[in-house]
């Protein structure tokens, strides 16, 4: 059994040579192998899981998703295996890289000026910080922390609270002088409202009203995968937006947006959670990496991430 996960370990590396050079002969050239013997490990792996990991011709070389999900499996693996080894060698100190998925405002505004602090004080750790209003899937493997704002669905997943912020509908007064202001939440239904693009876990905007709160499917012409485009959109007069307050203080202060709807604004402040994969095998670069988080955010309660503008 003990050479059976030896060997397995060796298949995922060997795996990987193949997906980062992007052929079965450019893999054998790093890792002194012939391409028979790879192209072997690779054929022996796709037997046992009993799937195409990749599809070859003679020019080429494409991932299934099959191979896809398998890659960021063997990464994590060999990651975990690495940085196991690490600890032990270095008495503790974390090493190797963490990948984090934070929203495109909130990573510029917030998370990126972070690193620079978390990086000095863990100078092993690589961190590799991908910006996209896109909820990355960390039980897949494609990241290791992901920031996520407001409900949290169920999942295995272990939550950790950074802050809070609240979201507010806005438009540019161009907008409002062609279009008219909306004086009630039914009146968006004349107007051109734009939105993320992605599912969220809210099909549409909180509001209260006599009282009672519910969501309003709203329509538009332009839809976005971010808060940014869709702020640089509303400034521009081209609708009506719902945004997180860390994207408009600025805009506000400036009179480029103004507030609608305020008497209905059900006051949302949505959570803002690191999520990761917890438990006794979490790697100590994650654990790290949360945990300066929720510091570094807790020295800066008037900062962008925790109050609104």
């Amino acid at each position: 059994m003990v050479q059976i996960k030896a060997d397995r370990t060796t298949e995922m590396a060997t795996f990987l040579a193949v997906v980062c050079a992007g052929s079965l002969s450019a893999a054998a050239r790093e890792l002194d192998l012939t391409p028979s013997a790879v192209s072997r490990i690779v054929t022996r792996i796709e037997e046992r899981l009993g799937v195409r990991l990749v599809l070859r011709t003679t020019r080429s070389l494409r991932l299934t998703a099959e191979g896809e999900s398998y890659a960021r499996v063997a990464r994590r693996v060999l990651a975990d295996l690495d940085e196991m080894e690490s600890t032990i060698a270095d008495r503790g100190s974390p090493r190797g890289q963490i990948r984090v998925s934070a929203a495109t405002a909130h990573a510029r505004l917030v998370i990126t000026p972070l690193l620079a602090g978390f990086v000095a004080r863990y100078p092993d750790i690589t961190v590799e910080l991908e910006a996209s209003d896109e909820v990355a899937d960390v039980l897949e493997g494609s990241t290791d922390v992901g920031i996520r704002f407001g409900p949290l669905g169920d999942s295995p997943l272990t939550a950790r609270r950074l802050g809070e912020t609240g979201r507010t509908v806005v438009a540019s007064p161009a907008y409002l002088e062609q279009a008219g202001t909306p004086r009630t939440p039914a009146d968006l239904a004349r107007h051109n409202c734009l939105d993320f693009s992605f599912r969220r876990i809210e099909p549409g905007w909180p509001f209260r009203e006599d009282g009672r709160d519910y969501l309003l499917p709203v329509n538009g012409n332009i839809r976005a995968n971010n808060g940014e485009t869709l702020v640089q959109l509303a400034m521009e007069g081209v609708g009506i937006t719902r945004v997180g307050n860390f994207h408009i203080g600025d805009a506000l202060a400036s009179g480029a947006l103004v507030p609608l709807l305020e008497a209905y604004n059900p006051r949302d402040r949505e959570s803002i959670n690191a999520v990761f994969l917890g438990g006794a095998s979490m790697p100590a670069r994650v654990r790290v990496f949360v945990d300066y988080l929720v510091e570094a955010l807790a020295r800066d309660r008037n900062g962008a991430a925790t109050s609104a503008p």
